[in-house]
């Protein structure tokens, strides 16, 4: 994570960005450009993909970076939807559904595993003392000195 100065340098922010780039120019021209509801739902749904990454990651938190990442998977999920009702009603082609639904994926992957980060950081500062010379909480708990 060191390496992370700013939301811009996360690679899922920048690939989500790439998405919804994508997402309005297929939704400018076509069929689904007529259909407004379904091409605002899409739109929305993926520009809060990276919108929510770029706010948990200035929460300044791991917890709340990691409830950000996840609400971003949870657009995911939904830009998928609509995009899948996108192909149904002819809008979109099946390569282009699958290119799409392929980078989705990959962008949750990402998270998943930035998520997963977090959250082994998250255990490791709790399981951690500030004092050096004192055990960390869990192992305090496992003697059979009632003190803490």
């Amino acid at each position: 994570m060191a390496s992370i100065k700013r939301f811009e340098d996360i690679v899922a922010w920048q690939k989500a960005r790439d998405l919804s780039k994508k997402i309005y120019k297929i939704s400018s021209t076509g069929t689904l450009s007529k259909d407004i509801g379904l091409r605002e739902q899409a739109r929305r749904s993926s520009v809060s993909i990276m919108a929510n990454i770029a706010e948990g990651y200035e929460r300044k938190t791991d917890k709340e970076f990691v409830r950000f990442l996840n609400i971003s998977k949870g657009s995911l999920a939904e830009l998928k939807s609509h995009l899948y009702l996108a192909k149904e009603v002819d809008y979109i082609t099946v390569k282009l559904l699958n290119e799409l639904l392929s980078e989705c994926d990959e962008i949750s992957k990402i998270l998943s595993g930035l998520i997963n980060y977090l959250k082994k950081e998250r255990t490791k500062k709790r399981n951690t003392s500030i004092h050096p010379n004192t055990k960390p909480i869990d192992s305090r708990l496992k003697t059979k000195d009632s003190r803490l």
